[in-house]
């Protein structure tokens, strides 16, 4: 595979414009029209607005209690966005999908840099389209954000020790440090630590210290700490058992136990990543043995190509090995697979050699046929889908995506066969990019039905002094839709709203046991909601004493009251 270094103009602005377009359609297509997921979205947005309604932008709150497990710049993206556009589910989901716009443009950047233009195209769409990727950029997860900052230090670190010493190397550099701070804001001490791993086994392994100097590096800390520092001097300052929770149980005990019951096999990445990787999965063994061609005796040559497999193993390894595994951890290794994947691509397609797709448009080819014939059976076939209702929403959803799926899956390869490998790249592009708008479309009926209709109904009726409590749980999302705080009846001291660690929460009259809770219901001194879950309900409403009146309910939850 051919390393070049294209000159920097020539197309670059109008080619990120357009790109930013496309990504800006994409990535923003029914961003706000589904509710918030639970628990994570429902978290992750409740955070930022008690940011604004408290003014405390130091210490996250979740429902009125210090939440420490997370640095906190997706929560003040967020906070930005409602205080501009409203408190909504575009504004609050606005930062991941632009992180994830970033990340496709870095990788469009980089792939540029080093393999050519069509590289860089290639790489972008490759990423963009990959079907793990796409999905996250959707939902309000913390992942997307320290991903496109750890793909920015990375990119940043590469694209500088390509460059001679002047102001494009120290440029880069200061992008990679201040990148690393924002990776590090967004999710804790990995954004620094495992892009630093990637860098420094990369050095080792294949002796390019030489091209680290210079490195800037007195300069480099002080813009990363003055990026990193303050908040948590801030936060350790105001809140003393912040330093042990955050640094201790939420970084080593996370890795190293499975005290969050997140435990998986050493292999769960695996099946993951190549069903994430999809439609461009069936090319990356290519891609990969073509970048690193010569092996290993030519590994010095091939280095930069190297640091793209490096950076994806090592990612790949950490987590495989760590004890608390989640699916969207495994996200910063599809930018280096999407610039390996897409530097051949461009190849295959600038020689018109589209034999050499033949392996991998049978593989998608066969997936496209699976996943259509998948999707209409589980829609169509009685019983395969529990809620009825859902599963009849679903079905034109389905058979669009069965439809996209078949024709995509059997033109993409006859077009290789006719047009040549550039048209048949077309055809597996503008299928998946069909099927995923589809997908984004049938958004709301795929969720698990939360809590925002019984939300909106206790906000719009509720009185001044009323009081609502979630029994024996918490429903994130509530809390964001009713713009309040609630109590919990039999809610675990140690379980999510950490209130072993907050005794001022503890302390505040909302967290009450099942007797306390009877007693209040029954007092008849005010009016009070419970939000309880249908099968929790079945006990308590069978118990003659206790009285309520029917509010509202949904498939999944009832919203009653003790008083009318």
């Amino acid at each position: 595979m051919m390393i070049e270094s294209s000159s920097p103009g020539a197309g670059w602005r109008r080619d990120l414009l357009l790109l930013g377009v496309l990504l800006f359609v994409l990535y923003g297509f029914m961003l706000g029209c589904y509710p918030l997921g639970n628990p994570d979205e429902g978290r992750y947005a409740e955070i930022p607005r008690e940011m604004i309604e408290s003014g405390d932008w130091v210490t996250p709150r979740l429902n009125g209690v210090k939440y420490f497990e997370k640095p906190p710049l997706v929560y003040w993206g967020g906070a930005v966005a409602m205080q501009v556009f409203g408190q909504n589910e575009w504004a609050v989901r606005l930062m991941p999908a632009l992180c994830a716009a970033l990340g496709v443009l870095g990788t469009y950047a980089v792939g540029r840099r080093v393999y050519g233009r069509a590289a860089g195209w290639a790489a972008a769409g490759v990423l963009a389209t990959s079907l793990l990727y796409f999905a996250l950029g959707h939902i309000l997860l913390l992942d997307m954000p320290v991903s496109a900052f750890m793909s920015g230090t990375l990119f940043c670190f590469i694209l500088g020790v390509r460059e001679a010493p002047g102001g494009r190397r120290r440029a880069m550099f200061y992008g990679l440090y201040a990148c690393a701070a924002l990776a590090t804001l967004s999710k804790g001490l990995i954004g620094f630590l495992l892009p630093g791993a990637v860098m420094f086994v990369w050095l080792l392994v294949f002796n390019q210290w030489k091209r680290l100097r210079p490195l800037y590096l007195p300069s480099g800390l002080v813009l990363f700490f003055a990026i990193a520092a303050p908040w948590h001097l801030l936060a350790a300052q105001r809140n003393p058992d912040w330093a042990h929770f955050y640094f201790v149980r939420e970084h080593w005990l996370r890795f190293t136990t499975t005290m969050h019951d997140r435990y998986q096999p050493w292999w769960y990445f695996i099946p993951i990543l190549l069903a994430g990787f999809i439609p461009w999965v069936g090319y990356l063994p290519q891609a990969i043995r073509s970048a690193v061609a010569g092996g290993w005796a030519r590994r010095k040559e091939n280095a930069d190509a190297w640091f793209f497999v490096t950076w994806a193993l090592v990612i790949f390894l950490f987590f495989s090995k760590s004890q608390s595994k989640l699916v969207p951890y495994i996200l910063p290794v599809f930018p280096p697979l999407a610039v390996l994947v897409g530097a051949w691509l461009a190849d295959v397609a600038a020689a018109g050699q589209a034999v050499r797709l033949r392996w991998g448009l049978r593989i998608f080819a066969f997936l496209c046929g699976a996943i259509g014939v998948a999707a209409v059976v589980a829609t169509f076939k009685t019983g395969l889908i529990r809620n009825t209702e859902q599963a009849l929403a679903l079905r034109p959803y389905a058979a669009a995506i069965a439809a996209a799926l078949l024709i995509g899956g059997a033109l993409a390869p006859w077009l290789a066969k006719t047009r040549g490998a550039r048209a048949a790249l077309f055809a597996q592009a503008g299928t998946m990019l069909a099927m995923l708008l589809v997908l984004a479309t049938a958004l709301p009926h795929l969720q698990k039905p939360g809590t925002k209709p019984l939300a909106l109904l206790y906000a719009s009726t509720a009185r001044p002094g009323d009081r609502v409590f979630h029994y024996q749980d918490y429903f994130h999302d509530f809390t964001f839709y009713a713009a309040c705080q609630v109590g919990s009846v039999d809610y675990p001291a140690s379980g999510e709203l950490g209130l072993d660690i907050d005794a001022e929460a503890r302390a505040s009259g909302r967290f009450i046991g099942e007797a306390e809770f009877r007693r209040q219901w029954s007092a008849g001194t005010g009016r009070i909601w419970l939000l309880i879950r249908k099968e929790a309900a079945a006990a308590l409403f069978s118990d003659p004493s206790f009285h309520y009146r029917l509010q509202g309910e949904t498939r999944k939850h009832y919203l009653v009251t003790n008083q009318p």
